[in-house]
């Protein structure tokens, strides 16, 4: 099975685990199952960090790579397909990052981890992480 991870499943997943699903858990950690992190989800990080509003033990540009290696996630890039996608969205709400996690989640064909009630209004699968 293949995830998209949102931003926040892939935090906890690092800095606390016990805030995802139980049952959800082990497939995370499962080497079968392979995981995406979005470029959007490093673009979030690293300006929340810049912000102030997340803390992280070391800048992100060394932070994200490092745990991505370490928990066996592989990058997903955004192209202009994605980014051009967000157009045919319905304006549920206005998170560029959400937004483009939509349209990655519905060209990539791929489940969106995540615990974010706000997906639940587009036509993506979810799998809830909480």
């Amino acid at each position: 099975m293949t995830y998209l991870l949102d931003t926040h499943v892939w935090l906890w997943m690092l800095a606390d685990p016990g805030r995802i699903r139980a049952d959800l858990g082990p497939e995370l950690r499962d080497g079968r199952t392979r995981l995406l992190l979005s470029a959007a989800s490093s673009w979030e990080i690293a300006i929340k960090w810049a912000l102030g509003r997340l803390s992280l033990p070391e800048p992100p540009a060394t932070y994200v790579p490092a745990r991505m290696q370490r928990t066996n996630v592989e990058p997903l890039a955004v192209t202009h397909s994605h980014a051009l996608q967000v157009a045919m969205l319905v304006r549920h709400h206005r998170d560029p990052f959400d937004r483009l996690l939509v349209a990655q989640a519905q060209l990539e064909g791929v489940p969106l981890v995540t615990a974010d009630r706000v997906f639940d209004a587009y036509d993506i699968e979810i799998v809830r992480a909480d």
